[in-house]
């Protein structure tokens, strides 16, 4: 009897998980992305952005907490350059606070820490030390614990100034710290003098900050409405810049370290690129007021400003208007603003001696986010790039409601611009040809550069 012969089956096995959802046991559908069998998809992608872009502002809620116990205006705010890392404040009768962001608690209170105002603050990059100037004409260093989140009730050392520090800031990496004042000096933390002292024909300079990357070159404004770059191997100017208004602060972008928006007397905040300074990278102009606080992320590709009208906006440093502005009914002046190391979160002070936390997509949920939830937020975000210059689209996202003494300043603002631009088209058609030359909107803020 011949013996049966082998029979191969294949078999079709598939595991139940590839079908399975993450959450919820909802099964899979796998889509075939054929544009022949979806006609109308762009229709269906319209609606859905056009859905996305409503639900964005209808789930607009940036504000997260008011941090209260100043009983001045809160002058000053910093925080260290890692994760979790504990925020720091002063205030215009002398005190300084620590605050546990994660807990939102005031962890340590130093009352007498200067005599009159606390000027400025900030944290070492090892988040391990602290630095304050005030009206004493002093700077002192303060030991700091984060894990504990204390702050010493004596400083580590005092550093005698010649004159009222206005603003003093940390090296990204050395022990080394910068005071502005009558002129900025540069301080070691063992030496009881500075290290070097700029001085460039002004009385009193505003703001310094050191450059992110170039570890030697340190930027500042003074009241003459310069903005000068100093280095510091060869103790000596670099540069200077005269614009038509002064300019209250500074800050680099720690992604692009060439470029730094400083904000400004006219409302406005300007971005330069250091190797040109003959005109601006971008013109931010939504503020009705002055600008008093500048600050990057540290991702770099957004920025926070606090103005004198009682409102701070967010911007990209790409963008000539503003993201978002935040303002609410009780919020006096902004003095500072500064983002927080994940760069989810902005921290701002005002007059009112309260620092409030803020979201900075102020839609975004708080908390753990499922899967399916990241899935869905980036799926709206690309819709939303997608369809973004269709008008209707469009209309939505530029809509922002602000208070009614900050929209009449705004249309008061927008006529006097045209106003201005209409006079000078005049002159220029009734004139002589090439009598008046037109300015470039770019130089239109710059009187002159110095070298």
């Amino acid at each position: 009897m011949a013996q049966p012969a082998d029979v191969k089956i294949k078999v079709l096995q598939r595991s139940r998980q590839q079908f399975q959802g993450s959450t919820g046991g909802l099964t899979r559908c796998f889509r075939n992305p054929d544009p022949r069998l979806h006609p109308f998809e762009r229709t269906r992608e319209y609606q859905r952005a056009l859905v996305a872009v409503k639900m964005q502002k209808m789930f607009a809620k940036p504000f997260v907490a008011a941090l209260s116990g100043h009983m001045d205006s809160v002058k000053c705010v910093a925080i260290a350059r890692h994760p979790s890392a504990p925020l720091i404040s002063g205030s215009c009768d002398g005190e300084l606070r620590l605050w546990n962001l994660q807990n939102l608690e005031c962890g340590t209170v130093v009352t007498h820490a200067h005599e009159g105002f606390v000027r400025d603050v900030t944290v070492s990059p090892s988040g391990k030390h602290a630095l304050s100037c005030g009206d004493d004409k002093t700077a002192k260093l303060w030991e700091l614990t984060p894990q504990q989140y204390t702050l010493g009730n004596t400083p580590q050392n005092t550093y005698h100034a010649p004159s009222i520090a206005n603003s003093i800031d940390h090296h990204w990496s050395r022990p080394v710290f910068a005071t502005a004042g009558d002129t900025v000096d540069v301080w070691d933390y063992n030496r009881s003098s500075p290290l070097s002292s700029f001085e460039w024909g002004c009385e009193r300079v505003i703001v310094s900050k050191f450059n992110p990357a170039e570890p030697a070159l340190l930027g500042s404004t003074a009241v003459d409405r310069s903005i000068g770059l100093y280095d510091l191997r060869g103790n000596s100017a670099i540069r200077k810049v005269i614009l038509k208004m002064r300019s209250n602060g500074l800050c680099w972008n720690p992604m692009e370290p060439l470029n730094f928006t400083v904000a400004n007397e006219d409302c406005n905040l300007y971005t330069f690129d250091m190797r040109n300074l003959t005109k601006v990278l971008q013109t931010h102009e939504d503020h009705v007021m002055a600008v008093l606080a500048v600050n990057y992320s540290p991702t770099g590709e957004e920025l926070v400003s606090a103005s004198y009208d009682a409102t701070i906006r967010l911007w990209s440093p790409r963008f000539k208007r503003s993201r978002d502005v935040y303002h609410t009914k009780r919020m006096q002046r902004v003095m500072c603003c500064h983002f927080t190391p994940d760069s989810r979160f902005v921290v701002t002070g005002s007059e009112d001696t309260n620092i409030r936390l803020w979201k900075a997509k102020s839609d975004q949920k708080l908390g753990a986010l499922t899967d399916r939830e990241k899935h869905a937020a980036a799926y709206r975000e690309a819709l939303k790039q997608k369809f973004g210059r269709l008008p209707e689209i469009r209309r939505i996202q530029k809509h922002i409601h602000v208070p009614k003494m900050i929209k009449s300043l705004t249309d008061k603002r927008r006529v006097m611009r045209e106003a201005r631009d209409r006079k000078e088209k005049n002159r220029i058609k009734h004139s002589k040809p090439g009598a008046i030359v037109r300015t470039v909107r770019k130089k239109r803020a710059i009187v002159k550069e110095l070298e």
